[in-house]
């Protein structure tokens, strides 16, 4: 189905609930929240799709997708443990998830273009003005959505600390 191989939808069905997760806590918190039950489903999700990513990708730009995503993930994770951080370890797990997120996305949509509707798919040329709108719009949302989580960030830190 669609092309895609069984190690393929491993790495699908293994990163899919990641998208849902993410969804729900940047609507609820406005960011991804790590020490939290749907972090923790976040944090299995991505690491199951990062790394069985190296299990059958061909192209070298999606190995360092997966070694982004991953080095991104594990920083995410830890800053909010690391006390030299102090109140920059907010920023950090802020940012390191929102581009975790970002590293699922692009992907997800440009292969879901390149394959849905199964044998005429939205997209068959990766120059395609569906498929750069696409990923310019992500990065859109990625400059938008990192800029209100800092404001917010800064805001929140300002009230605790006047």
């Amino acid at each position: 189905m669609f092309g895609i191989s069984t190690l393929g939808w491993l790495h699908t069905l293994g990163s899919l609930p990641a998208i849902p997760v993410a969804i729900y806590m940047i609507v609820r918190h406005g960011r991804i929240v790590p020490w939290s039950l749907p972090g923790a489903v976040y944090f299995v999700s991505m690491l199951i799709g990062a790394a069985s990513l190296f299990l059958f990708a061909h192209q070298p730009v999606s190995f360092g997708i997966a070694i982004a995503t991953i080095l991104f993930l594990l920083v995410g994770y830890a800053a909010g443990r690391v006390p030299a951080l102090g109140r920059a370890a907010r920023y950090v797990e802020t940012i390191s998830l929102s581009l975790t997120v970002f590293l699922l996305m692009v992907p997800t949509v440009s292969e879901t273009l390149r394959r849905v509707p199964e044998g005429h798919p939205f997209v068959t040329d990766l120059q395609s003005p569906l498929l750069l709108g696409s990923q310019g719009a992500l990065l859109l949302m990625l400059i938008l959505g990192l800029t209100a989580q800092i404001i917010y960030l800064r805001r929140a830190g300002k009230r605790t600390h006047a």
